[in-house]
């Protein structure tokens, strides 16, 4: 959607604050010995405080509220009795509605110690995100924004899952455009004053190729390797884009 009032633009604030504060508190209780299950409902419980709702429930019929992936899932994964352990990388990953307003964001997690790369990689993400909100301005294109993230994970060793992209967001969890995580030609649109989309790299250690798993969810490189997802929604601004999922 394209924001269109300053009553708009604080629905979409409320729902951004609401997925923010339901990640944190998941991430604050990520430890060893912990469920995805557990997890899941901590994130449940403050959508339900807050008076939202998750989308991918109702709108696709996932699962489950938090869509919960670990190390070498990229997205989608469908949390229950799994056990995290040290050394883990969790991907929390959440869209949520309130007021038929809609947000969407992921952070990465390392469960206690990380090794090297899997910190590298959050890193990539984390630094992939900030160099595409430089080209997520009124006047530049899509593939702007994809080619800054591509640039940038390319520079610290690792590799974007091409399959896998951010979207508009607003009236519904997925709208036009797709924001694809690479220099797509085709993504020409022109990025316009108060449009709201998801910047969200998704990235793997290794060759960058997943696949769907039989659970026809859960989504898994070929190769094994880690993976990272780092996400906000952001609203696009002749400046520095708004960033409505990041501060609770």
């Amino acid at each position: 959607m394209s924001i269109r009032s300053d009553k708009e633009l604080a629905q979409l604030r409320l729902i951004g604050r609401i997925v923010r504060k339901a990640l944190d508190s998941m991430a604050a209780a990520v430890r060893p010995g912990i469920t995805t299950g557990e997890l899941n409902d901590i994130g449940s419980r403050v959508l339900s405080t807050e008076g939202a709702r998750s989308a991918p429930p109702f709108v696709y019929g996932f699962p489950a509220d938090v869509c919960i992936s670990v190390n070498e899932e990229a997205i989608h994964g469908i949390p229950g009795t799994r056990v995290l352990y040290e050394g883990d990388l969790v991907k929390l990953d959440l869209a949520a509605e309130k007021n038929g307003f809609y947000a969407d964001a992921a952070v990465t997690v390392a469960v206690g110690a990380a090794s090297q790369t899997a910190k590298a990689l959050i890193r990539a993400a984390e630094n992939a995100f900030g160099e595409a909100t430089r080209a997520a301005r009124v006047g530049y294109r899509v593939y702007d924004i994809g080619r800054a993230v591509e640039r940038e994970v390319k520079r610290r060793g690792f590799s974007v899952l091409r399959d896998l992209c951010g979207h508009g967001v607003g009236r519904g969890i997925h709208e036009e455009p797709s924001v694809p995580n690479y220099h797509d030609p085709r993504s020409r649109g022109r990025l316009n004053e108060g449009l709201v989309i998801t910047i969200e790299p998704i990235i793997a250690a290794g060759k960058g190729r997943a696949s769907l798993q039989p659970d026809r969810w859960t989504v898994v490189t070929d190769d094994g390797s880690l993976t990272a997802h780092y996400e906000h929604t952001i609203v696009i601004t002749r400046g520095e884009p708004i960033l409505l999922t990041a501060a609770a």
